[in-house]
């Protein structure tokens, strides 16, 4: 039996998924969750075998959620569920080892073909997913990394390490609105939205150090 949690903000999508997984009687649903605190809160009560997670979480990112559920100790599998995803967040869930990229458009059999990949132990990117990584033009992000001044690039990596403005400020010895500035332009040179993407995109290009953790009992 296939124990796995839902984490998605949308009730709909979490009970579209439930209802499509149900018919596989080799799986069971051990619990749902809207954000990433109720979805480690779940995962250390019900250990699950694997975790389908939404990429974007309102204000959260999915790939941070896994990367913050590795750092914890949690060793279950996990699938991203999303419409769309950048190259340097294929790239960070491929340093990340996630087991698998499924796109939201996919059809129920899809998504069951996709578990029952990841069940046995193997890795499921989407062909779409695939087609991007694989593609020999340089993304839009790398091209915009080539720009960063050594400033810019000395606040992008304290992004990754998920400081705030104020603390980068601290310890750049700089003011709060020059860190602004920074981070503006960052965001501007990699074409990413927000500071969550960027410190992705950093996470992803190794310049923030992931050690993973010993399991949590």
């Amino acid at each position: 039996m296939l124990s796995m949690i839902i984490l998605d903000d949308h009730p709909l999508v979490r009970q579209g998924i439930r209802l499509v997984v149900s018919m596989n009687p080799g799986i069971l649903v051990a619990g749902e969750a809207s954000t990433p605190t109720e979805a480690l809160a779940l995962m250390k009560e019900k250990q699950p075998d694997l975790v389908l997670v939404d990429l974007n979480l309102g204000q959260a990112n999915g790939l941070q959620f896994i990367q913050d559920a590795k750092q914890a100790g949690f060793l279950c599998k996990f699938m991203i569920l999303t419409s769309s995803a950048s190259h340097s967040e294929l790239a960070l869930a491929q340093s990340l080892q996630v087991e698998g990229f499924c796109l939201k458009e996919a059809l129920p059999e899809d998504l069951m073909y996709a578990i029952d990949v990841i069940s046995r132990g193997r890795k499921y990117y989407d062909p779409v997913f695939m087609d991007s990584l694989l593609d020999p033009k340089q993304p839009q992000e790398d091209a915009g990394f080539s720009e960063l001044t050594p400033k810019e690039m000395e606040v992008l990596m304290a992004l990754g390490r998920g400081l705030s403005n104020k603390e980068i400020a601290s310890e750049q010895f700089i003011t709060e609105f020059t860190v602004k500035k920074h981070v503006s332009q960052i965001l501007l040179k990699l074409n990413v939205a927000d500071r969550t993407k960027a410190a992705l995109f950093a996470s992803s290009k190794g310049l923030v150090q992931f050690e993973m953790k010993a399991a949590c009992t």
